[in-house]
């Protein structure tokens, strides 16, 4: 099998097991966004695994996907930001792939940058949401961070068992052998 067909597989796996763990939601807010078991760790792995560029594409990948299965659609700008920006910043890992602790800080900065652009598109699309008298851009930070950094921790905890992290670095290895 080339690499690059192996590599693709790898992605289109990553991203089916993060649609379908997208799906399993713990906690759902009423104006989008859920906690759902490693959604986000499964989108961040094919950067973590190949670097960049195959990250940056899964995640917007992933992202389409999910605005097809589970449209909230409010404007044109705000799709491209909420899906494709917001999703494809989950591939931001790759910049980190090869670094001591790179699943982790990779894995970090990709929720950061997830919530960087559901924040942007918070204040500048749902500013109406926000309860009366109440900045829209703390209302969009609370928001965002209600689900984004819980997800992020526990999963952050997921991946701090030996167990799991030694598995992913195993997956990693094969992926590039």
């Amino acid at each position: 099998m080339s690499t690059n067909v192996k590599r693709l597989v790898y992605c289109a796996v990553s991203i089916a097991l993060a649609t379908a763990t997208g799906a399993l939601t713990l906690f759902e807010l009423p104006n989008g966004g859920s906690i759902t078991p490693c959604s986000m760790l499964f989108a961040t792995l094919p950067g973590f695994f190949f670097g960049p560029v195959y990250g940056l594409v899964s995640g917007v990948a992933y992202g389409v996907l999910s605005f097809v299965l589970k449209p909230y659609f409010y404007t044109p700008v705000q799709v491209i930001c909420d899906y494709v920006l917001a999703f494809g910043a989950l591939g931001l890992s790759g910049f980190f792939s090869n670094m001591k602790n790179g699943l982790y800080i990779g894995y970090i900065v990709s929720c950061l940058g997830r919530f960087v652009f559901a924040f942007i598109s918070g204040v500048a699309f749902f500013a109406d949401y926000a309860p009366e008298g109440m900045n829209p851009a703390v209302y969009s930070a609370t928001y965002n961070i209600s689900y984004i950094a819980v997800e992020m921790f526990l999963t952050i905890v997921i991946i701090a068992v030996p167990a799991v992290r030694n598995a992913i670095y195993r997956v990693k290895k094969q992926a590039n052998s």
